[in-house]
């Protein structure tokens, strides 16, 4: 049983520093300065646009994983 449960723990470590490493990532791009007079750098732009793909990227999987038709409910109720 100790060799299990050393596994265990080696893997829970792992996916824990997995899990803060992603965060921090967010946490950086999320950092763009917008300015309320409406000067934006492209960059930023560009990265929040890409973040937001990124994110729309993993709800249309979930929602792929979890509702399978739900992109065929969605162009019948919208139109």
């Amino acid at each position: 049983m100790g060799v299990l449960e050393f596994i265990i723990s080696i893997v829970a470590m792992v996916l824990g520093a997995i899990t803060i490493w992603i965060l921090l990532l967010r946490k950086n791009r999320g950092s763009a300065n917008i300015e309320p007079q409406g000067n934006y750098d492209m960059r930023e732009l560009s990265g929040m646009a890409e973040s937001l793909r990124d994110r729309i990227d993993t709800l249309e999987s979930i929602l792929d994983a979890e509702v399978p038709d739900w992109r065929e409910q969605n162009e019948h109720g919208g139109s």
